[in-house]
């Protein structure tokens, strides 16, 4: 299992950013995929998750600001994050099972 994060950055409160995710070493099409963040020195904390069939869960923290999206044919994973917060500054994991990739760094600053 490989799960590999791009797309954090810096950016100024109410900006955007998408975070994307590359799957490989697993039946991607078929798994239930998740985003997990991490803000400094606090633990990890779920996101939003997305089923196999498309169905997604999101927390109510992101609830109307991010999305998760999925692209079954390219074992992609995807984060769009609007209205962004100096609350959601985190390291982003996108998460399948038990596994996680190295994480992104999201930072919310003016």
């Amino acid at each position: 299992v490989q799960l590999v994060e791009s797309g954090g950055g810096s950016v100024q409160p109410g900006g955007s950013l998408r975070l994307s995710c590359a799957a490989s070493g697993f039946t991607f099409s078929n798994s239930a995929m998740n985003w997990a963040r991490q803000a400094p020195g606090k633990g990890l904390e779920w996101v939003s998750e997305i089923s196999s069939d498309g169905q997604t869960f999101t927390a109510d923290s992101v609830k109307g600001r991010f999305t998760i999206s999925r692209d079954n044919a390219k074992n992609m994973l995807y984060l769009q994050m609007n209205n962004l917060k100096p609350e959601d500054t985190a390291v982003y994991y996108c998460r399948f099972s038990n596994r996680r990739g190295q994480g992104t760094q999201v930072t919310v600053s003016s």
